[in-house]
């Protein structure tokens, strides 16, 4: 299949705020967790999880905002698409705002903590991180985290492949280069990244796998190259099912912290 999308494309322009908000019901229902190992490197050596007033910018559905809120964290979970705050789940300890990650409406020196799960390639990183850093106390930490699929896993690896195909090797699927610019910032002066140690598992039946990639903007949600989605996965479920009935993705989750 020809690749017509370039690899150098930058995410933040491909309409972030709205690309979303045809799969929310998707994306609340299906996106993975992350592992509690993730949760507790985010949080090492902070201040006592109560006392803590983190961000979650670009929460989504609040997967991420409730994980640190269940540690008694309190949250502000800065989401700019409506129809992802009107899905999320709410926890007392988890209050959903609008607003960008380039633009938060958040005061000057006020959080503790800043994080981002899964979506900090879909922000302009030069204000982004101005921005993190204006909200930030001066002791305060970023935390951005991601889930990777896991290629050395069979399911994994060939459904990976597949979506490359589906999505005309989107940008989304090419290398990121986020990483350069988080060792290169004006505006935190460490940087350090750490793996998890265990990777991180997500069973799904068939209605999970295709609600599951119904989640990703960038696949194909009407039409022939619908049809010709559903009946791949379709195909990879059938071929890799366990006798339960569930196929499982595998991540590798990466934590990247800038103070």
């Amino acid at each position: 299949m020809q690749n017509n999308q370039s690899a150098a494309t930058d995410l933040y322009t491909l309409d972030p705020l709205n690309r979303f908000t045809q799969r929310a019901d998707d994306y609340v229902k299906y996106r993975p967790s992350y592992p509690a190992e993730a949760i507790d490197i985010v949080l090492e050596g902070l201040a006592p999880d109560q006392q803590i007033l983190a961000a979650d910018i670009g929460a989504g559905t609040g997967i991420a905002s409730r994980l640190l809120a269940e540690r008694g964290v309190k949250v502000i979970a800065v989401e700019p698409n409506a129809a992802m705050r009107k899905v999320a789940q709410t926890h007392p300890n988890v209050e959903y705002r609008g607003g960008s990650a380039e633009a938060t409406n958040l005061l000057d020196a006020s959080i503790d903590l800043v994080t981002a799960f899964q979506a900090f390639h879909w922000f302009d990183p030069e204000p982004t991180l101005m921005e993190f850093r204006r909200i930030l106390k001066p002791n305060g930490r970023l935390a951005l985290v991601w889930n990777n699929c896991d290629q050395s896993d069979d399911f994994t690896g060939e459904y990976s492949r597949f979506i490359r195909a589906v999505s005309n090797d989107h940008p989304c699927e090419q290398p990121d280069t986020s990483f350069e610019t988080l060792e290169q910032t004006q505006y935190f002066t460490n940087y350090c990244q750490h793996e998890c140690t265990t990777k991180y598992r997500q069973e799904l039946d068939l209605d999970a796998l295709i609600g599951r990639t119904r989640s990703i903007s960038y696949l194909p949600s009407k039409g022939e190259s619908h049809k010709n989605l559903i009946s791949g996965l379709q195909d990879l479920y059938h071929k890799f099912h366990s006798e339960s009935g569930f196929v499982e993705m595998v991540y590798q989750t990466s934590i990247h912290i800038l103070v």
